[in-house]
């Protein structure tokens, strides 16, 4: 059986055609997780990563159609990539954009006393901020002068003593 190098890496597709639809995808896609799913403290769950499979494979045939060339893989690659490190660099030097592309910081918790409402709109039950607290050595509230969901996710921490934010733990999201 002879390899048919044509078709491993001559382009079925138009680049220009693959770039507008790895673009299309991955710019609605972002829109829409960054809008729903937002972020959640703790790693993922089982759920979430169910999520990003499934969208994955109903996302492939809008990128790429049916497209066979290793050429048109990369392509649509390296347009995801890009879009990926374009984002991130237009929200390390725009305010705007960080303020549009990032979620801002919120307090959980002031002086001991829980913020329902940031609570509500985080869907952080207390027992999965409990959870978070004792991970930065807080048994009780009492303990906390601030608390605060940042940006990606993660909880950082400020004791009553006065102790700097502990390090968090590793609780990325993937987007």
């Amino acid at each position: 059986m002879a390899i048919d190098w044509r078709e491993i890496f001559v382009p079925q597709h138009s680049i220009v055609e693959l770039i507008v639809r790895g673009s299309i995808m991955y710019l609605m896609l972002f829109l829409l997780l960054r809008t729903v799913i937002r972020r959640r403290v703790g790693a993922f769950s089982l759920t979430d990563l169910l999520l990003i499979v499934l969208i994955a494979d109903a996302a492939q045939h809008g990128m790429a159609g049916e497209y066979k060339s290793i050429t048109e893989g990369l392509v649509l690659c390296a347009t995801i990539v890009g879009w990926s490190v374009f984002l991130d660099w237009l929200a390390y030097h725009s305010k705007v954009a960080r303020d549009w592309l990032e979620p801002p910081q919120k307090s959980l918790v002031v002086n001991g006393r829980v913020i329902p409402r940031h609570m509500r709109e985080e869907l952080i039950t207390k027992d999965e901020l409990m959870s978070q607290l004792r991970e930065h050595g807080v048994e009780k509230l009492g303990e906390v002068k601030h608390a605060y969901i940042e940006p990606d996710g993660q909880i950082s921490v400020v004791k009553v003593s006065g102790d700097s934010p502990d390090s968090p733990k590793s609780t990325r999201r993937l987007l």
